[in-house]
């Protein structure tokens, strides 16, 4: 799915912390039921003698049959002598076993070597936690995206109202989401000025995604340079080859702010090998940028500009700053 390995040993650790607290809750609760019927654990250290007769008997082979049949009486007598304490005490049968949160994979995480349900919902619930660490992701769906903010008349003669031209995108967007597909969706450029909602529908895009299961990273343009910069540099071995393997492989990749961070040759040649390493492996990636392409020229070089155009659906927002808007009404 393309999980990045913080995510895969966070989700790691939470299973097994997850199966060690139903570990020790058992041994809770068996603690105290022993305390309070000592009967229960004479019970449970004969029907444990039981069994270890029966795996001699059937060792040995002397009198096999009829050995059995009597330790299987003695074992039925024994646990229904158990059920009845239980039912007396007003405690469910299973009051002594282990209940795992999962009972389908024990707590394990994997089932006859296939991923379980449970562990791929961790899965998905930390690189949620994750991403809404750096963005508001829990506040940016497609049910809080409003379209009330955007003007009915156009910005220039001749032009689209802002407000068609968002009912487009936005339906875009959705329609995207519900069918996002890794190898198939196409990338996007989310080109327009500040606060027309370009952050807010990449954010909505990657929450469906990571409903789906899909591995996504967000990060802002200024945030990752001066990541990979700094790793760059750092001695810890490894450190930058991992940030890269996560940017390059993961599900959807969002860039936000694309154009705000501080121009050098390092960040321009990252930036560009970022964008055309996932488009050789038609691995989607969603830019948001408020610079104009005449902008994005000057900032960059031709090639990247050109990668970036050929290789990505373009959607252009219209409208005055939501922001403000939002502001000025509260």
């Amino acid at each position: 799915m393309g999980y990045s390995k913080e995510i895969i040993e966070a989700a790691n650790q939470a299973m097994e912390q997850r199966r060690r607290q139903s570990i020790t809750k058992a041994e809770q609760r068996r603690r105290s039921f022993f305390f309070r019927y000592p009967r229960a654990l004479e019970i449970e250290r004969e029907l444990s003698r039981t069994a270890a007769k029966a795996a001699k008997a059937v060792l040995t082979g002397s009198n096999t049959r009829l050995e059995l049949e009597r330790l299987k009486e003695s074992n039925q007598a024994l646990q229904s002598e158990l059920a009845a304490l239980l039912k007396s005490a007003g405690v469910s049968e299973d009051y002594l076993e282990i209940r795992y949160a999962c009972p389908l994979c024990k707590d394990e995480g994997y089932v006859d070597g296939k991923m379980c349900s449970c562990m791929k919902q961790l899965l998905r619930d930390e690189a949620y936690q994750r991403l809404n660490a750096l963005s508001p992701l829990s506040l940016s769906s497609f049910d809080t995206f409003s379209l009330d903010y955007y003007g009915e008349t156009p910005l220039k003669d001749g032009g689209i109202p802002p407000k068609k031209r968002m009912e487009d995108i936005y339906r875009y967007c959705k329609n995207y989401a519900a069918n996002f597909d890794p190898q198939l969706s196409p990338s996007l450029l989310m080109q327009g000025a500040t606060g027309l909602g370009k952050t807010h529908l990449s954010l909505a895009i990657a929450r469906a995604a990571i409903g789906k299961g899909f591995g996504v990273i967000y990060c802002s343009a200024p945030n990752i340079i001066g990541k990979l910069e700094k790793e760059r540099f750092r001695s810890a071995r490894g450190s930058a080859d991992e940030s890269d393997v996560y940017l390059l492989e993961c599900d959807l990749l969002i860039l936000d702010d694309l154009g705000t961070e501080f121009p050098t040759s390092f960040s321009s040649s990252t930036i560009y090998n970022m964008i055309n390493s996932r488009l050789m492996t038609s691995k989607p990636t969603i830019i948001s940028t408020n610079l104009t392409m005449r902008e994005l020229e000057k900032q960059y070089s031709q090639r990247l500009v050109s990668r970036i155009m050929g290789n990505h659906v373009r959607l252009e927002f219209l409208g005055s700053d939501v922001r403000q808007k939002k502001r000025l009404i509260r």
